[in-house]
């Protein structure tokens, strides 16, 4: 007891940040799930769907270089303020348009894009104002509450902006976002404190001396740079993976936006139990063994199940296998990272990261909705009733996706 006291007090000032942050963020996130939604009705397109995520992420490749940079040259809490700011004025943007009937699949495609810059700059901010506020000793602990919240925001994220799209309208849920924002913004502004980083000469470099100077950073620590790599890899999968799940579920027989929330619910309840086990789960020998182990796990059990399942209860059980054990391999990477780079530095390396570990999501993305639904989905209406891909995946629409899921799951083992 008397540790978890010691916890509560030396790490109040995130503890305050950490919980008006994931409350904005369950905001975000029920906006970002109910224009999916709405989006895939407009045109029954994985690929149009998925292109709302490759504009969000497409920022983190072009900029992350200098994102870094301009974090550790700037005032951390400022940084965190002006982002959140101009990201609310999208969503007012987007209410705005929804409101007067005007709002079009390329006005998301823009404002996703706009908000992908501004967590671009505000992440690496984020990431190091959460070492400046928090003792060393408390990183893993801390990365398991980050998943907890996550998972809570999944949960509640499918529950609420299903709930609030049926009886109020997809409005109700940017004006509940706004608010998320206002309490979020004015604690920030009014209430935390983030202490400045100490002082050190990469602050006199350049812009393109900085880039070049977490480059070599990485280069010479390779451990890192190629635990780095290889997550591209696995995020490339996973990308792929996210990009055709909307899709299957919302137009497989048996499944529907009512089945989607239930699928999304069951993942962010299973993170929960995973961000618990995360949580007090005891420094390993070796953290990297634990990211391999636990991502080759998950990747060998949800695709497969995802192919072959064709209800709830299968594709329930498939993302409790392949997300429970998601905030144990995070909490130790997050480890290894804030454990590895020298806080004055971290912005920059972290925007590096971002840059090498995040490069492949719009990549997949992109490609996962093409190929759903310019190769896999075509492929399955050519088969004729009894076929051996009939029988595999199933008819209809989302039999495509499923066959997709087959595939990508001896991608992810094979990583």
């Amino acid at each position: 007891m008397k540790s978890k006291f010691n916890f509560l007090y030396e790490a109040r000032t995130f503890l305050v940040l950490w919980l008006t942050q994931s409350f904005s963020a369950l905001g975000s996130a029920m906006t970002g799930y109910a224009l999916v939604i709405w989006s895939y009705q407009q045109k029954g397109s994985a690929l149009a769907t998925s292109l709302l995520m490759v504009c969000s992420y497409a920022p983190y490749v072009l900029l992350s270089i200098f994102a870094g940079a301009l974090s550790d040259r700037l005032d951390k809490k400022k940084i965190m303020l002006g982002c959140d700011a101009i990201a609310a004025m999208g969503t007012v943007t987007i209410l705005v348009l929804m409101k007067t009937g005007n709002l079009e699949l390329w006005h998301l495609y823009l404002l996703n894009a706009l908000n992908g810059f501004m967590n671009t700059i505000q992440q690496p901010a984020s990431d190091v104002a959460t070492s400046l506020v928090l003792p060393k000793k408390y990183y893993q602990k801390v990365g398991g509450l980050r998943y907890l919240s996550n998972s809570v925001n999944s949960i509640l994220t499918t529950v609420i902006a299903t709930a609030f799209v049926a009886f109020a309208g997809i409005d109700f849920v940017l004006f509940f976002d706004l608010g998320t924002f206002a309490v979020a913004f004015v604690t920030l502004l009014i209430f935390i404190k983030i202490p400045e980083a100490e002082k050190s000469e990469s602050k006199k470099e350049t812009f393109f001396e900085s880039a070049k100077t977490k480059l070599s950073y990485l280069m010479q620590n390779r451990g890192i740079f190629d635990l780095i790599i290889f997550l591209a890899f696995i995020n490339l999968t996973a990308s792929l993976f996210e990009a055709a799940f909307p899709a299957m579920i919302l137009s497989r027989s048996g499944g529907g936006e009512t089945v989607l929330g239930t699928v999304n619910a069951f993942r962010g309840v299973t993170m929960l139990v995973g961000s618990f086990i995360a949580s007090a789960f005891k420094k390993p020998k070796n953290r990297v063994k634990v990211i391999c182990y636990t991502l080759l796990f998950s990747m060998s059990f949800e695709n497969f199940m995802l192919a072959f399942g064709r209800n709830v209860w299968v594709w329930c059980g498939a993302e409790f296998l392949g997300w429970i054990l998601i905030p144990l391999m995070s909490t130790n990477l997050d480890a290894i990272m804030r454990e590895n780079v020298p806080v004055e530095i971290q912005g920059r390396v972290f925007s590096a990261r971002n840059i090498l570990q995040f490069f492949t999501i719009p990549v997949g993305y992109f490609f996962g909705g093409f190929f759903v639904d310019k190769v896999y989905e075509p492929f399955m209406s050519t088969q004729k009733s009894g076929s051996f891909f009939i029988k595999m995946f199933g008819s209809g629409k989302g039999s495509g996706a499923a066959f997709f899921f087959f595939t990508i799951a001896f991608l992810g083992i094979f990583t």
